[in-house]
């Protein structure tokens, strides 16, 4: 029994989903638990959308729900999905150690304060040069910030390249710096998250792509998370069939689940 470790309510920017509606959906399919993970991206350019997280009632909202809802056989957390940038780093470890989440996700969704969901970012400059500098910025943003407990999908801008071709070859161009990357998230004992929206992006495998997730246990890597990042409750634990014979040809046999930001393991 699985445990969606990423999903979206109507906290956030982008989601219109009642929360206990995405608490009937997960019950419905017989997940272990769920983690609410609002985003919280500070300083996002007003222009693409606004993900200001209402601080002061997420918290105690979400927290009075998962009370409510929890029982015996299904569990229901709360944590965060913080955009990361150098620049706000000291607002989002005070923002993250304001109230007792139980889980963090460090993602990039910005490179230079553009974010690959929109048409504008790829106009700037050739595929491989933003793809790039994509990796680029999640390695200076993981060397600043290091208060998260998993990295966040971290080939999503891949999702929205205009190429099929770049969609589906996240790994091979990129490994030297993918290679920092994972060495750092093993260095600081975090998490790599297995995001399944990429599927319903297009794209033929989860975020990230199983060869960067072998290279992840290659390099030492035992944390993983699991994720749909839903938006909706009809994508609350969407393709996680995919996931169980993927993820043990990659060499995991288990998952984590962070609880009062200690991980628990569970089998895969």
């Amino acid at each position: 029994m699985l445990w969606d470790n990423h999903m979206h309510s109507n906290f956030s920017g982008d989601s219109d989903a009642e929360p206990i509606d995405m608490i009937k959906v997960a019950k419905l399919k017989r997940l272990r638990g769920i983690t609410f993970t609002d985003h919280l991206d500070l300083d996002y350019p007003k222009e693409f959308g606004f993900f200001d997280l209402d601080l002061e009632s997420y918290y105690p909202t979400q927290h009075e729900l998962a009370l409510s809802e929890s029982n015996e056989n299904f569990t229901v957390l709360t944590g965060l999905e913080v955009g990361i940038q150098p620049h706000i780093v000291d607002k989002c470890r005070e923002a993250v150690n304001a109230f007792p989440y139980d889980f963090i996700i460090g993602s990039t969704h910005l490179v230079d304060k553009w974010d690959p969901y929109f048409e504008s970012f790829w106009e700037r400059d050739s595929e491989d040069i933003l793809l790039k500098r994509y990796y680029e910025c999640i390695l200076e943003n993981i060397t600043a910030f290091t208060d998260f407990d998993t990295l966040g999908h971290l080939d999503y801008a891949f999702r929205y390249a205009p190429s099929e071709q770049k969609k589906h070859n996240t790994h091979k161009p990129y490994a030297d710096i993918i290679d920092a990357i994972l060495e750092r998230i093993v260095k600081l004992d975090k998490s790599l998250e297995i995001n399944t929206a990429a599927f319903r992006k297009g794209m033929n495998a989860p975020n990230p792509a199983p060869s960067i997730i072998k290279r992840y246990h290659e390099l030492g890597g035992k944390l993983i998370t699991i994720g749909a990042d839903a938006h909706t409750p009809s994508d609350v634990a969407a393709d996680f069939n995919r996931l169980p014979d993927l993820l043990k040809d990659c060499g995991f046999r288990e998952f984590v689940v962070y609880k009062n930001r200690k991980p628990e393991c569970y089998p895969i």
